[in-house]
Parts: structure tokens; C-alpha cells; sequence
């Protein structure tokens, strides 16, 4: 079940060696600045972040790459030895005095974040008197692991769970009692990108631009079960690609059974990005944005759970680091699940629409800082946690050499420092960069994290 899950983030963690549903990832140099882009993202990297920006005067006439790419995967309540195990060593099986640890460390609502973005193709063309037009297709999958103490328990003790001693005099609650702040979620979604932004005010000491965005969505998977109490919101529709066995519920003539290879679609949606940018005298830039307006409809192995009775497991649990496999077999449509699911004919959901505030200062084409505030406008999977504050700087000691950096805090993570190093020449731009530097070696909250891009080419006009 795992199977895309694993290519999309432990297959990019390893490019040298997923954060919560931030969609810079497949954007290196906005990754090397902490996620810090309102202001900062030029042509087609402004996908997704601030159409306007394709408006700005002063960059590329053409902008194209092939393959840009991040993954990054944190935690709250982990050290870094043992989220390093949860993403390396999936097949080392977990000892009983392991197994207590892990009940105990999953007790949080934050345990994990995780995200993977990839851009495949991007594009961008400034045109006389239309403006800027990009387009792109991108892959993105994120995921959020949040666990009430029963839940964790259940996970890891299976059976011999704490709750079910109390339970056995046969006072069973409801799961929206026994596992309420539980939260499980990930989306992974293919998208086809076009975006464009225009000048439409052109004073000495002031310009603004505005720009559009629109997605068309493929639904490769999603999986989310939100617990509070006296309401549970659990569904999944997945792609073949992640080789579930449905087993008697193929029958159900309600449900609809997608077959095949490949990214084999379950879902179909169609997103929606506006936004202003300003310049301001000479140094001064401004940007506010509204992006992923829209829903997304899954009708493709769907199955919901609603309110009922807490089953009692028959398993032990987790047995092994593979938490992913494990945990989706007891959450999810396993035969020994904690839900009884049922087929579906169709879920409508709304995309992770979020709202994004920039400010930045370019003191020359040598130095640049901005600072951004992002918060998520509705809580579904695939969304910010809590707000996103960041402020980022690129500084150019040579020509040819831009290095990023900031501070960043929010959206499901501690404070973080980024880093990137960028080589860009007039028409050629090469990359990588992390989130959060000292992550990367922190025993407590780790935050592994890396994007890359070594196919960035610009031509004409300046190099930024």
C-alpha cells in the first residue's frame, strides 16, 4: 500500500542521502530559503505561489527546466536516529521494549509530517502586451501523523492495548470517544499547471501586477481520517499503484474498482491560484496570493467509515519500522482494521487553499530579503497544520554564486534554518538546498529535507 508513498519520499530523501504540505519542495531555491517565495519566485517557479509575479519586468524572456525535485520528512516527537529507522530500515522488526517506546512517542499530535514534490516539466514566456505565461506539471504528495495516547497504543500493542483491559467488562465507547485528536493523512496528486500575470499599473515609483492560475488535478491517492469527538471523517481512494487488496468489498456494486498500472487516476479536480505583486520604488516588493481555490471529486476505490463501536484487534500491533504499511492495514481497509469501511460513489473535497503574504527588499542584484506569512484557509489533508511565518535572503558574493538562508517556524514544525547554494550564470541556473540545516543533525524534532535542480535554463533578459 505503501508503494508510492515510498518512491515519492524515500526514493527523493535519498537523491544525496515529507514537511507538512508546503509545495516549494519542487522549487530549490525557495527551499533554501525556508519556503520564503511571495516575492522571490519568478517565472514558472511562481506557479503555485504568486501568478503576479509573472508579471514583474526584468527577468527571463524564456525560462524552462526538466526535473526539479524535493522531499523532506520531520518530527515533533522522534529522535533522529529513529525517524531515520521509520524511513530507512522499514524491514527491522521492533523488539517489546521498543514497541512500549514507540506507544509513548506516537502520543502526540505531531509526530510526523512528510512531503515529496517533483516537477517534471516547467515553462515560462514573457509576450508583448499579454505578459507572462508558464506552465508545468508537477507531482506533490504530503502527509501529516497525529495520535491520541489510545491510538498510539493500539498501534503498537495491537491487542494487548491498555483501552482493551478497560473495555472487557464490555462498556465499549465509540471511536470518536476512545481516539479523539487522532489525525492520519496523505494526498498525492498529479497536476497540470498554466499560470500568467500581467502589469496593469506602470507609475515611476509604483508597478502592480496581477496574475491567474489554473490547475487541472489528477487524484492519485488520498487517505484521511480525522477523529474528534462525536465526529469521525474517514475515507480513502487510492490508485492501483498502491496494491490494495479490497478483498469481498470488489463485489459491492456501489464500488467503484479501478484497475491497472501506472499513476492510474481515482480522482479528478480543477484549482485555482490569484495574486497581486507591487514594486515600490526601486527596492521595495510586495505580494499577496491565494492559491489551491477550488475542490478535488474521488470516485475510484472509494470507501468511508462513519461512527461505531471500538473493534478490538486481533494483531500485536507494529511489528516492525515499516509504520506506514502497519499503520494503514490498522487504520485503514485492512481485515483487521479498527473501521468498517463501506464502498462509496463519490467524495468531493476542497483543496488546501491557503493565503500567502510576502514582503521583500532588493538592496541590489547582489542581496535580496524578503519575509512571508502563509496560513491555511481549511483544515483537510494535504493542508498546512498552523500558520507559516518565514524570512529569507539570497546574497550573491560573486556573479555567479547565490547563497540562501532565513529563519522559519510554524506548519507543524520548530524553528528552522535553511540553506541553499544556487550556481546561475546569465542563461543557466543549478541547485540544492534544505529546509532546515540543523535538522539534518538535530538528536530531537529532525527535519530531513533536500531539493535539487540541475536543468534550469534562462535565456534572454536578466538573470535575477
Amino acid at each position: 500500500m505503501n508503494r508510492f508513498l515510498l518512491l515519492t519520499t524515500a526514493g527523493l530523501l535519498a537523491l544525496p542521502g515529507a514537511g507538512w504540505a508546503q509545495n516549494e519542495l519542487s522549487n530549490f531555491t525557495a527551499t533554501g530559503r525556508g519556503g520564503v517565495a511571495t516575492t522571490f519566485a519568478t517565472d514558472f517557479q511562481a506557479i503555485g505561489i504568486n501568478p503576479a509575479n509573472l508579471g514583474r519586468r526584468g527577468g527571463a524572456l524564456v525560462a524552462f527546466t526538466i526535473g526539479e525535485a524535493g522531499a523532506g520528512v520531520s518530527s515533533q516527537a522522534l529522535t533522529r536516529q529513529q525517524l531515520r529507522k521509520f524511513v530507512f530500515d522499514t524491514n527491522e522488526a521492533l523488539t517489546p521494549a521498543q514497541k512500549q517506546e514507540f506507544a509513548r512517542a506516537f502520543t502526540s499530535d505531531n509526530v510526523a509530517n512528510f512531503s515529496a514534490d517533483a516537477t517534471t516539466l516547467g515553462l515560462s514566456v514573457q509576450l508583448p502586451v499579454v505578459g507572462g505565461v508558464a506552465v508545468s506539471h508537477r507531482l506533490r504528495t504530503s502527509g501529516h501523523i497525529g495520535l491520541n495516547q489510545n491510538a498510539a497504543e493500539i498501534a503498537f500493542l495491537g491487542r494487548d492495548a491498555p483501552i482493551y483491559k478497560l473495555t472487557a467488562a464490555g462498556n465499549v465507547p465509540l471511536v470518536t470517544e476512545a481516539l479523539a485528536g487522532t489525525n492520519l493523512q496523505l494526498a498525492a496528486l498529479s497536476e497540470f499547471n498554466v499560470a500568467w500575470g500581467t502589469r496593469i499599473l506602470d507609475l515611476p515609483l509604483f508597478q502592480l501586477s496581477a496574475g491567474a492560475g489554473y490547475r487541472y488535478i489528477q487524484g492519485v491517492g488520498i487517505i484521511d481520517i480525522r477523529v474528534e469527538p462525536g465526529d469521525l471523517r474517514a475515507y480513502s481512494s487510492l490508485s492501483p499503484l498502491f496494491d490494495v487488496d479490497y478483498g469481498s468489498v470488489t463485489a459491492n456494486p456501489s464500488f467503484n474498482l479501478k484497475t491497472g498500472a501506472g499513476l492510474k487516476p481515482v480522482g479528478q479536480g480543477h484549482g485555482f491560484d490569484v495574486g497581486l505583486a507591487a514594486e515600490v520604488g526601486k527596492a521595495v516588493r510586495l505580494g499577496v496570493a491565494v492559491t489551491d481555490l477550488g475542490n478535488m471529486t474521488w470516485t475510484g476505490n472509494l470507501l468511508t467509515a462513519n461512527d461505531q463501536k471500538l473493534k478490538k484487534l486481533k494483531s500485536e500491533g507494529i511489528g516492525s519500522y515499516n509504520f506506514i504499511k502497519e499503520a494503514a492495514e490498522i487504520f485503514g481497509t485492512g481485515t483487521d482494521s479498527l473501521f468498517e469501511y463501506k464502498a462509496g460513489q463519490e467524495r468531493r473535497a476542497n483543496l488546501p487553499t491557503k493565503l500567502r503574504v510576502g514582503a521583500g527588499v532588493r538592496l541590489s542584484e547582489y542581496f535580496e530579503a524578503g519575509l512571508d506569512v502563509t496560513l491555511p484557509l481549511n483544515n483537510v489533508a494535504g493542508n498546512l497544520t498552523a500558520p507559516f511565518v518565514g524570512a529569507g535572503l539570497d546574497f550573491k558574493p560573486v556573479r555567479w554564486l547565490r547563497l540562501s538562508s532565513g529563519l522559519g517556524g510554524g506548519a507543524g514544525y520548530g524553528l528552522t534554518v535553511p540553506l541553499g547554494l544556487t550556481l546561475s550564470t546569465s542563461f543557466y541556473e543549478a541547485g540544492v538546498s534544505t529546509r532546515d540545516v540543523v535538522g539534518l543533525v538535530a538528536s530531537k524534532n529532525p527535519y530531513l529535507s533536500v531539493a535539487a535542480g540541475f536543468l534550469r535554463f534562462r535565456l534572454g533578459g536578466k538573470s535575477d
